[in-house]
């Protein structure tokens, strides 16, 4: 019999839970009802049905729904939003954000998250909401550590939620359930030889009174388990330490190695306060017993709802699915390809007309000449005909058909571009204009995945500090996948290791150093959706062989990077032989001591060079001296040739012109002597 105590948590259990019921059935009956009109083609009314039963006629179903809620759904698993940590104070480190990046990557990939969260956002797309959990466990069967998972909530109806809530992530959750029907067998072979909380032995026999208080907790055949979440707030005090570090007062009073610090002075208390935190606490109950009670380590209640379209009315929230207003559509849709199909299906039943006894001659061929194919029907008198099946209605059905069709993509607003058909668009531009339409009508879906997602993270940051609390070599994940060990809260820093596995060095070769203390500094977190690393990686790989072929100087240097990103067969083989040819990458991964001495020797060379440099232009000068002196001489011969071949010219054109007045001068005398003779008198003989 349990005590006082517990019992008054168990009737806080069952009103709590009978609380989040009520508040859930709206929603929960028109998830299920729009589930099983998508995804179990459950279309027609069941009145309907029976009556067609009875009149042998067709109810077809065409679903068409289910290509809208995959169009959404894989866009999804194509853009999975990714959690990136950046540091916040100064107690934070970029590089212990990165290896809690790392650390968020391997949990996502060891528990495979990505089922969780297409398992949500399907349940969400076809039923308005659903769910993943974070989990914690060990690491090892044979091991103290503790391990985070995201773990897939596959049953959507198995959680409640808190009815007071109005997040959008469920941060503000205070209460919620996960429940599990058990067989009454496996809950005796589980629970009959244990103790419940207060000792006492768990009630097993269904007959009780215990049990009889239970109500839906109960049934024929099963046992109704919850998980019961609460979140209360509490009030703490927090001491703040000459370290600059600030502790809850209860972490800092227990805490062996702080109280040793204390002790020898290296450590003093200069500030103190209160504040106000949450405390979670996880109750396993039954409808008759309090089965276990476990403190939760951190703030939130670690089931994270994925939203689909959401509504709030006067204070009450309205979730619903992607088709859940295009129903209607598609039961018209189905009526008319029914009637349709029933008409054109009577074609060959249109019955034959002839005069009063004209069938008595074959009266049992001819009762049965609409279902059954003879060889001869036999008539007396006049020949019988048969009347032409009038196709109007027919045509006037499909015609109805379409338009339902063309209903629903307005209703949904996903139309032919966007489910990969062809439409009225001819050109690239317009039917990417259409699928960017279609992305936008139902983004609000994705959005809320990356909600849900962005407050994983902000759990899991929360969580992180207080998990992996002590020494211990973690494996982290790049963001191509690429896994390496990393020592973390080792309180000596250890060496940085690089995307190569190598460790990483500084500008002068030292190896760098790290503290990767996951217990100390606050971190924040962004959410980033896009395609997916192999996408981009695809992308990557055609822009960079476009570059190269644009700038083929390029190739001998990221020729390595474009080989690791391309997607065949030795792939990685050529990446690594390119890489050890690449010139930027000729000293990489050698020991710091070879570098520095690499190092040393191109800087020897490289003065070498330039004192040989400074000689050969010092040689230049000198011969560019030697070269204008000599052009200075020879300049000045050449004057002084040309001033002595002047001179000489004077001098010969001054002698000429000498000779040549005294020649006529000598001229002028004979004329002159030549007058006078001739005019002298002659003497008479």
């Amino acid at each position: 019999m349990a005590d006082d105590k517990s019992t008054d948590l168990l009737s806080k259990g069952r009103t709590a839970f009978e609380r989040c019921q009520e508040a859930e059935l709206e929603n929960r009956a028109a998830a299920l009802d729009d589930i099983r009109f998508s995804r179990l083609d459950d279309q027609w009314p069941e009145t309907i049905v029976k009556q067609r039963a009875i009149e042998q006629r067709p109810c077809l179903t065409i679903n068409k729904l289910p290509a809208f809620i995959r169009q959404v759904v894989n866009d999804a698993r194509q853009n999975k939003p990714s959690i990136k940590v950046h540091p916040v104070d100064s107690g934070a480190d970029p590089k212990t954000a990165e290896i809690i990046n790392g650390l968020i990557r391997n949990i996502e990939y060891t528990s495979n998250a990505d089922v969780a969260y297409d398992t949500a956002i399907e349940a969400s797309v076809a039923g308005g909401f659903g769910y993943w959990r974070v989990g914690m466990d060990y690491a090892y069967d044979d091991t103290f550590d503790m391990d985070l998972s995201i773990d897939r909530v596959a049953n959507q109806f198995a959680v409640y939620g808190d009815p007071d809530s109005m997040s959008a992530d469920s941060s503000d959750w205070n209460v919620a359930f996960i429940v599990e029907p058990m067989r009454k067998a496996d809950f005796k072979a589980k629970y009959g030889n244990k103790n419940n909380v207060d000792g006492h032995g768990v009630e097993t026999d269904f007959e009780s009174d215990a049990w009889s208080e239970a109500g839906t907790w109960l049934d024929d055949e099963t046992v109704m388990i919850a998980e019961w979440w609460r979140r209360e707030e509490v009030e703490r005090e927090i001491v703040k330490c000459s370290n600059g570090y600030v502790y809850d007062k209860e972490e800092f009073e227990n805490d062996p190695d702080i109280q040793a610090a204390v002790n020898v002075g290296a450590l003093q208390i200069v500030g103190s306060r209160k504040t106000k935190s949450h405390k979670v606490t996880q109750v396993i109950m039954s409808g008759a017993d309090i089965l276990e009670k476990n403190d939760w380590p951190g703030r939130y209640i670690p089931i994270i709802p994925v939203y689909g379209d959401e509504i709030i009315v006067e204070g009450k929230r309205y979730l619903r699915s992607l088709i859940h207003s295009a129903k209607d559509a598609q039961r018209m849709f189905n009526y008319w390809r029914t009637t349709s199909t029933e008409l054109v299906a009577l074609a060959p039943r249109v019955p034959w007309i002839g005069r009063v006894g004209t069938f008595k001659s074959d009266a049992d061929r001819w009762a049965t000449a609409n279902t059954t194919s003879h060889s001869y029907l036999e008539f007396d008198g006049e020949a019988p005909i048969r009347q032409p099946l009038d196709v109007g209605p027919a045509a006037g059905a499909l015609q109805e058909a379409l338009n339902a069709s063309d209903d629903m993509k307005a209703i949904i607003g996903i139309y032919d571009a966007s489910l990969g058909a062809r439409s009225n668009e001819t050109s690239g531009k317009a039917i990417m204009a259409r699928q960017r339409e279609g992305d936008v009508a139902t983004f609000h879906f994705i959005d809320n995945l990356s909600r849900a997602i962005r407050h994983t993270g902000r759990i899991l940051i929360d969580l992180i500090p207080k998990v992996y609390n002590e020494e211990r070599v973690i494996r982290v994940l790049g963001e191509d996948g690429s896994p390496k060990s990393v020592t973390v809260n080792s309180g000596e820093p250890a060496p940085v290791i690089g995307k190569d596995g190598q460790p990483e060095a500084d500008d002068e070769g030292n190896p760098m150093m790290a503290l990767h203390d996951l217990t100390a500094g606050k971190y924040d977190l962004t959410v980033t959706s896009g395609p997916s690393f192999t996408t981009r990686r695809e992308e990557a790989a055609m822009q960079m062989t476009e570059f190269v072929r644009a700038f083929p100087a390029a190739a001998p240097v990221i020729g390595d990077i474009l080989a690791m990103n391309l997607d065949w067969p030795g792939a990685d083989e050529i990446a690594e032989r390119l890489k050890s040819i690449n010139p930027a990458l000729q000293n990489k991964g050698l020991p710091p001591e070879v570098q520095q001495m690499i190092q040393q020797g191109q800087q020897a060379i490289q003065e070498l060079t330039q004192k040989v440099q400074a000689l050969e232009a010092d040689k230049s000068i000198d011969k560019f001296n030697a070269d204008t002196k000599r052009i200075e001489v020879e300049g000045d011969l050449a004057n002084d040739a040309a001033k002595i071949r002047q001179d000489a010219n004077t001098k010969m054109t001054t002698h000429a012109l000498s000779v040549a007045q005294k020649a006529d001068q000598a001229h002028q005398s004979n004329i002159t002597k030549a007058n006078q003779a001739s005019q002298a008198p002659t003497r008479q003989g």
